[in-house]
């Protein structure tokens, strides 16, 4: 026996590959669906359509709305230094921050926003560190909402310095420490 898929979005040629189908006659005709156009994949979650029509009319029409009006946007390339983190007792003073993978947003094509990024770590990190060891945080704001997050690792190791390079390190932030403290007086 043959059973037809019933995803009518699979063969209108958008780039359809998936996902879920269903009805209840409460709720309509509703669709769970996902497709890749050019590198970018749109999830779409309609439902309440009185019939199967016009469910897949609406679902193909915001799917080609959305491949039009959006685009992925590349912030920082795999392997890109992102930023640094202060180190403690190592044998460099600081480590670069990486993305395990492309930092990419989805934004709208004629937006006129401001993105800004910043780095966020507890520090400074105490040496020795391993690449790949996570580190912090890099969140992506547009305005005032943070539209990303993305965690950040070591780009590469770090050893720990000699008793000359700790005393130095610990003296560095005693005097740090203290200028604080002033500063919080006040």
């Amino acid at each position: 026996m043959r059973q037809q898929n019933r995803n009518p979005l699979l063969a209108m040629g958008i780039g359809a590959d998936g996902l879920k189908t269903g009805y209840t006659k409460e709720a309509g005709y509703g669709l769970v669906g996902s497709a890749v156009n050019n590198n970018l994949r749109l999830i779409l979650v309609v439902n309440g359509f009185k019939t199967m029509k016009d469910r897949a009319d609406e679902a193909r029409k915001l799917l080609e709305w959305g491949f039009r009006a959006f685009e992925a946007r590349p912030l920082f390339a795999e392997g890109e230094t992102i930023g640094e983190a202060k180190l403690y007792g190592g044998t460099k003073g600081r480590v670069p921050l990486v993305a395990a993978a492309p930092v990419k947003l989805l934004v709208p094509r004629t937006t006129g926003d401001k993105l800004g990024a910043k780095v966020f770590y507890s520090g400074p990190v105490r040496a020795p560190i391993e690449k790949g060891q996570p580190i912090g945080t890099l969140k992506v704001s547009r305005g005032e909402n943070v539209v990303l997050e993305v965690p950040l690792q070591a780009g590469e190791d770090v050893g720990s310095g000699g008793l000359h390079q700790r005393a130095f390190d610990a003296m560095g932030e005693l005097v740090i420490n203290v200028f604080r403290a002033g500063v919080d007086r006040f």
